[in-house]
């Protein structure tokens, strides 16, 4: 991809296409003070990132701003400071961020990975191609709501279901997994949705999340109205696709707003989203305040009002299973990183056990 696509503007307000405003330049007064530049970071690969500044783009080191802890790096849609001159140019701070993306890392150290800073709009791109995953548009929206932006679902080539019935369906099936966020059906091909998109990504940051083969390159492309981002089809067999985009990009659109293009995610770990599985699943943390007991864990308590919306058809259970599944998960993660909670659950493991072996034991009659 060449950056050279990059609309240029005159140099007092080359950064206003990328999300500078006044909020930004109060915050680099400091930096400001020392001789540094600021700059949006595009991309990172390698140790450096590229950065529009008001010069242009210009490439630095990261050594200055890498430290032991993953979520300190700095990454694409960070405000940086960089040097004015020299060679190699280093950045040497970035302002703190409004909002971060984060996920868990597949590694065994269970450690946080950023994947875009400073986002307003979370798009999760999900292809009709193939079947629905309604759980992982769960934890992509988990994830999207516990970064601070404002989730959006985007159902991509749509041109593949004719039927408008089974399109309805589709997209009430996502519209229920996806409470109180919009959801759009979008095609490359007929330019459907194209246009309502565009509105909602030409106010702030989009940061565009999903899988291989959901169309993310496509999308942005038919954003920037010009062929920036390669695409490669999606295999027949399952509707996957290569990753075509291997590392993530900062787009400054023509009609405004910017865009961060991302690759493919082939996991989507929770990283302390309990907040974020609280939004997702908004209708059962309503049935739970109406539970009898305040410490309800909707398994087979009396009283419990979220098994009773279960058992009524009022909740569908698949939602409540992803529920338990995402909590236990995010519980996990978080343990792993705070040893005074790891202390708290294994002391509740010890409780319980204590409990179900004193019950073993009265039902048996007082024999172990």
């Amino acid at each position: 991809m060449s950056f050279s696509s990059f609309p240029q503007a005159p140099l007092s307000h080359a950064l206003t296409p990328y999300g500078w405003d006044e909020a930004w330049e109060a915050e680099f007064t400091p930096y400001a003070e020392q001789g540094l530049l600021p700059g949006r970071v595009v991309r990172v690969d390698r140790g450096q990132c590229d950065v529009m500044t008001a010069d242009g783009l210009v490439r630095a080191d990261t050594a200055f701003v890498t430290p032991h802890d993953p979520l300190r790096v700095i990454c694409t849609g960070d405000w940086a400071a960089v040097e004015a001159a020299g060679n190699p140019r280093y950045v040497k701070a970035y302002l703190p961020r409004r909002t971060a993306f984060v996920r868990s890392t597949s590694s065994q150290r269970s450690e946080g990975q950023i994947l875009a800073a400073n986002v307003d709009h979370a798009i999760i791109a999900v292809s009709l191609a193939v079947e629905l995953d309604l759980g992982r548009i769960e934890r992509f929206l988990a994830l999207a709501w516990e970064s601070g932006a404002q989730p959006l679902v985007v159902l991509t080539k749509a041109d593949l279901v004719p039927d408008p019935a089974t399109l309805g369906h589709l997209v009430q099936d996502v519209e229920t997994t996806a409470p109180g966020v919009q959801v759009l059906t979008v095609s490359s091909v007929t330019g459907e949705g194209t246009d309502v998109l565009a509105a909602v990504v030409g106010d702030g940051t989009s940061v565009l999340l999903g899988i291989s083969g959901a169309g993310k390159s496509t999308l942005a492309n038919a954003l920037l109205g010009a062929e920036v981002m390669e695409v490669q089809e999606a295999r027949a067999v399952d509707g996957k696709g290569r990753h075509t985009t291997t590392t993530r990009n900062l787009l400054a659109l023509p009609a405004g707003g910017v865009l961060i293009d991302t690759p493919g995610l082939r996991g989507v770990g929770l990283w302390d989203a309990e907040a974020g599985v609280g939004q997702v699943f908004s209708e059962i943390e309503e049935y739970a305040a109406r539970c009898r007991f305040h410490d309800c864990a909707h398994e087979a308590e009396p009283g419990c009002a979220v098994l009773a919306a279960v058992e009524s058809g009022e909740l569908p259970e698949r939602r409540l299973e992803s529920y338990r599944k995402l909590l236990r998960e995010n519980q996990r993660i978080v343990a792993k990183t705070d040893a005074r909670l790891r202390a708290e659950i294994r002391r509740d493991w010890r409780i319980k056990s204590a409990v179900g072996r004193s019950n073993y034991a009265a039902k048996r009659g007082g024999r172990v």
